[in-house]
């Protein structure tokens, strides 16, 4: 990352400062002002065919006064200012008090900027197609039994202002880039699918050296499962991937872990800091300012710098993850997680790109020492209850482990278990971080995370299969 050139000019300081005042005019904690200004581009291939690119843009702005635990909140299309506020004098009804004066406004400080490149709204859409056919070319060629192949590169660029009555005035310039592709193999009325994504905070430059290795990912992974057998069925040693596995820790740890969830009690890590929850060698980060990563931003959208946060360490549980409103409540900084999908959702304390730090072992160290368990590569969704820390997921791609060797691959395994028994369980960590793309929904919201890890090898876990184990 590097000092970011400022990208103001979407609302001026004073205008931004009197939409401040006129929030607290009738009392609040705390005023804010949030604007925006997105674009996208969008485009797809089907059966060989290259849909129609699919563009859009908008600019907005929102308007919140927290009182307490409370926050009022309210939200306009464009960044007019006497829609501003108007908006401003709306949230201010909601609350019955003393007017408040904010502190001084003044320009936006520009975020430290993630390095892109090649801006993509300069690469001509023919070359975007073309990106397409290549990945739609390799997957084709990787076998006959290749039947179906669907690509998406997807490009968005999201300027934001933050301005509240602290006297925080911040700017942050988002890029973001990602090719998928998805691949149906099919064989004696078998028919399998895999999928790969390369996605980042970046410029066009991510994607346009070797488009066809995401093909190449997607059609081995359906090529593979064509030979899958059933997966074994009961409690044994499970190594869990890098890339992609990270979707264990990001649902069954890291959701019990954003503030708003333990504050009320709703997680089963609640009341458990300087807690050993894991093997001395275990820790993990959430990492909102890794040089562009997917989950990354200069700012959370709250205008707190994103950093990383050593959530567990050595072993031992040492932070939540925090927006202003809970940090507030318990008396710490933010820790740069105030997220939300636009202007029109209120900002929720969310994860960013969370990963378990690299161990010293390697991959082939963690398999050669099982004697009979479960390889999971990735994870094809599942359900986190947080209270509890109960999970349960579907393994999208797996494989035997026998007498320290991958052997067969396996279809419809899934890994039950809990959360804090899993930390406590894992028993190996290998040197080969790597972080993938994903969505993550909560509260009726969808924000870009990163979720990773090394390999990590998990002592016992349940796996749930229709062999015999």
């Amino acid at each position: 990352m590097s000092a970011g050139t400022r990208q103001g000019g979407l609302v001026a300081p004073d205008l931004a400062a009197r939409v401040v005042e006129r929030a607290l005019s009738r009392g609040g904690d705390l005023g804010e002002l949030y604007a925006e200004d997105r674009a996208t581009l969008a485009l797809s291939l089907d059966d060989g065919r290259v849909e129609r690119p699919s563009t859009g843009s908008e600019r907005g702005a929102s308007v919140r006064v927290v009182l307490g635990d409370a926050s009022y909140f309210g939200h306009v299309d464009g960044l007019a200012e006497e829609d501003l506020m108007r908006v401003a004098e709306s949230v201010s009804q909601a609350v019955r008090g003393d007017s408040r004066t904010p502190a001084a406004l003044g320009a936006p400080e520009a975020a430290a900027s993630h390095e892109v490149r090649v801006r993509p709204e300069d690469v001509e859409a023919a070359a975007k197609a073309g990106l397409l056919r290549a990945c739609d070319e390799r997957a084709r060629a990787a076998a006959a039994e290749v039947v179906q192949v669907t690509a998406s590169y997807a490009e968005g660029r999201r300027r934001v202002e933050i301005y509240n009555s602290n006297g925080l005035a911040a700017a942050d310039d988002r890029t973001r880039v990602r090719l998928g592709v998805q691949v149906v193999a099919r064989r004696n009325g078998r028919v399998e699918t895999g999928h790969e994504t390369l996605g980042g905070h970046a410029g066009f430059e991510l994607v346009e050296s070797d488009p066809g290795a995401v093909a190449d990912a997607a059609a081995r992974k359906a090529l593979t499962l064509l030979d899958a057998v059933d997966a074994p069925t009961g409690r044994m040693p499970v190594v869990v991937g890098n890339g992609f596995g990270g979707v264990l820790l990001h649902e069954a740890v890291g959701h019990g872990l954003e503030a708003d969830a333990v504050q009320k009690r709703a997680s089963v890590y609640a009341g458990k800091l300087g807690e050993q929850v894991a093997e001395p060698f275990v820790t993990a980060y959430d990492d909102g300012a890794r040089a562009n990563e997917w989950g990354s931003d200069g700012t959370d959208d709250e205008g707190t710098p994103t950093q990383r946060t050593t959530v567990i360490e050595d072993g031992e549980l040492t932070s939540y993850l925090y927006d202003l409103l809970r940090a507030g409540k318990d008396g710490v900084p933010s820790t740069g997680n105030g997220r939300r999908e636009s202007f029109r959702h209120l900002p929720l304390p969310r994860m960013t790109n969370t990963y378990f730090a690299p161990g010293d072992a390697t991959p082939e160290d963690l398999i050669a020492g099982v004697e009979k368990g479960l390889y999971a590569v990735s994870f094809g969704g599942g359900q986190v209850e947080p209270a509890t820390g109960d999970f349960v997921f579907g393994v999208s791609e797996g494989y035997l482990i026998e007498a320290g060797k991958v052997t067969a691959p396996v279809r419809g395994a899934t890994l039950i278990g809990n959360g804090l028994e899993a930390l406590a369980a894992i028993d190996g960590i290998a040197g080969d971080l790597a972080i993938a793309t994903g969505f993550c929904g909560k509260g009726g919201q969808r924000v870009a995370a990163g979720v990773g890890q090394p390999h990590v090898r998990i002592r016992a876990l349940t796996v749930g299969g229709t062999a015999s184990a």
